[in-house]
């Protein structure tokens, strides 16, 4: 596979995160959304009818954010290679990391309150180079410990011959 194949966000090589992540991110930004929205109502209630502008304002950014999460969420995707890793991302601003399994320290899960509401993990791997660690947001929980596991064992098989 050619280097710039990678960073077309639809590359069928690549494996996507499950779309509930999408959901996940939604429901992240609109919580403090749906309090300023709160606090735009009361305004343009007591205080001026100009105001409801910014409520207009608070939905055309929820509309445009609840596009753009679907859109993030597309475009994030992942592959096991034969000697790396890799995490690719991003739709405007395309990002592609390849981490060789020999350079792998260690693995993290993470599952904060709401991806552990829907099941899903996010894996990360951590090298020596503090700018070259990877993480794939999103995995269901038991992908997530498999992939851990294979990931794993590859780094550790690479990391003999270091």
């Amino acid at each position: 596979m050619e280097p710039l194949d990678l960073l077309v966000p639809e590359n069928s090589a690549l494996q996507p995160v499950d779309p509930a992540l999408a959901k996940v991110k939604r429901v992240a930004h609109a919580a403090p959304l749906l309090v300023i929205t709160i606090a735009a109502v009361v305004a343009a209630v007591m205080w001026s009818p100009w105001m409801w502008l910014g409520v207009l304002a608070c939905g055309l950014y929820f509309a445009y954010i609840y596009w753009l999460i679907g859109r993030r969420v597309r475009a994030h995707r992942y592959l096991e290679g034969d000697n790396d890793f890799i995490v690719a991302s991003g739709r405007w601003w395309r990002s592609v990391t390849i981490v060789p399994y020999g350079r792998i320290q260690f693995i993290d899960i993470d599952e904060g309150p709401l991806l552990r509401l829907f099941g899903l993990a996010t894996l990360k791997l951590n090298t020596a180079s503090a700018s070259s660690d990877a993480a794939v947001h999103g995995l269901p929980r038991e992908e997530a410990l498999a992939l851990r596991a294979r990931l794993s064992q590859r780094a550790h098989d690479r990391m003999a011959g270091l």
